[in-house]
């Protein structure tokens, strides 16, 4: 009962406040709640809730700029770039001083000299150069049919061969170089066959030097032979001449 007559008390001040004389020098007018408030007052409340945060405030003016500070630390070295784009070509520089001169190199030149003869006569003479007048090449001229001797005309080392048919009688040769006999061949006839005799060396040969092949000794050794069917040939040829005289 008692709540309920209160509850009818504050509901007639309440309807008293909201139909009373307005007072012009209140500024104002009374809170109906505190009336009851101040007639009957209830225990506290808990507190409440924080409330949500207000918006950001605007920006406030650039302070003055502070003093320069220290250098940093030098920083680690970065990644190379990617290659740029070729720049223009510059200008064309003086012309440098004279290099040193080069070693002497080969001659362009090719030099020939080579000789393939045959023997057209049987049992040369002993003793002296034997002419192979059977010619197969000997486009420069250096082999003399006449003389039966092979003229040096350019400086270098050469290459010489003969091979011979060997008939009847056996065959003492030998390669001869400016007089001197250079090397020996010596074959032994088997009768009734036809035997074989070889030879072939390297000289070096200066301008003017003469090669020719002869049978040496007495004419029992002179089997050296040819005919339609079976040949005896000489020959010779520049490997490399001497590059310091010419």
């Amino acid at each position: 009962m008692r709540g309920s007559a209160g509850f009818l008390l504050c509901s007639l001040l309440l309807l008293l406040a909201l139909h009373g004389t307005e007072v012009a020098a209140q500024d104002d007018q009374p809170d109906p709640k505190m009336l009851c408030a101040n007639w009957m007052g209830g225990a506290p409340g808990h507190p409440g809730h924080n409330g949500l945060p207000g918006r950001d405030g605007k920006d406030g003016k650039d302070g003055q700029k502070g003093e320069k500070g220290d250098p940093g630390l030098q920083g680690a070295r970065g990644d190379t770039g990617e290659k740029g784009a070729t720049g223009a070509e510059g200008p064309r520089g003086f012309p440098g001083h004279m290099g040193m001169k080069g070693q002497k190199g080969e001659s362009a030149y090719v030099y020939r000299s080579a000789f393939s003869v045959g023997l057209t006569e049987r049992a040369p003479h002993p003793n002296v150069p034997i002419r192979f007048t059977k010619i197969f090449y000997n486009e420069q001229n250096h082999y003399d049919t006449s003389t039966g001797k092979f003229l040096c005309s350019i400086p270098g080392t050469y290459f010489f061969s003969y091979h011979l048919t060997v008939y009847m009688t056996d065959v003492k040769v030998s390669l001869y170089k400016k007089d001197k006999a250079v090397i020996f061949t010596y074959d032994q006839f088997q009768k009734n066959n036809v035997d074989q005799a070889s030879g072939s060396v390297l000289l070096h040969l200066s301008s003017g030097d003469e090669v020719w092949l002869q049978v040496y000794g007495e004419g029992d050794n002179n089997g050296v032979y040819a005919d339609n069917i079976n040949d005896s040939t000489f020959m010779g040829f520049l490997l490399y001449p001497d590059t310091d005289d010419h």
